[in-house]
């Protein structure tokens, strides 16, 4: 037979398939770009949150308002747009639900009767829920 034309013939007692080094390099280069994936999408998490936070804002210093007109002043506390403040002699609510109160990391919004930059302040704190910070950690106030 002339060997030019057929290709060589394997062994049959050759196996043949990925070496376990082969295998273990792949499984550490999908973790790593998983690890790269995970940590992108934690990421714009957090600013999508952020981003409906200050939404927040803006939606409870709304229902503030409406509070304010019925009632002639804003409520001493966030609580009052919820039920009725015993010194109230036209409220007309509930002016939100309780859900309002939380800022989308789960704390309490930061409220100040009357405000220091107006009749009322509303503080989102951020993600840290902490005063002061930056990026996803800052504070935004219903005068900005």
């Amino acid at each position: 037979m002339n060997n030019a034309k057929y290709p060589p013939r394997r062994s049959p007692n050759r196996a043949t398939g990925f070496s376990l080094i082969e295998m273990l390099a792949v499984i550490v280069l999908i973790g790593i770009v998983a690890g790269i994936v995970v940590q992108q999408v934690g990421k714009n998490v957090d600013k999508g949150k952020y981003g409906s936070g200050k939404a927040q804002v803006q939606s409870l210093a709304g229902k503030i308002e409406g509070y304010s007109l019925d009632n002639g002043s804003p409520p001493g506390r966030l609580e009052d747009l919820l039920t009725k403040p015993g010194n109230s002699t036209n409220w007309q609510g509930p002016y939100g639900k309780q859900s309002d109160l939380k800022d989308p990391f789960g704390h309490a919004f930061q409220y100040k009767s009357p405000g220091e930059h107006g009749d009322f302040d509303i503080t989102f704190l951020g993600k840290d829920g902490q005063a002061g910070g930056d990026g996803v950690n800052a504070d935004y106030g219903n005068w900005q």
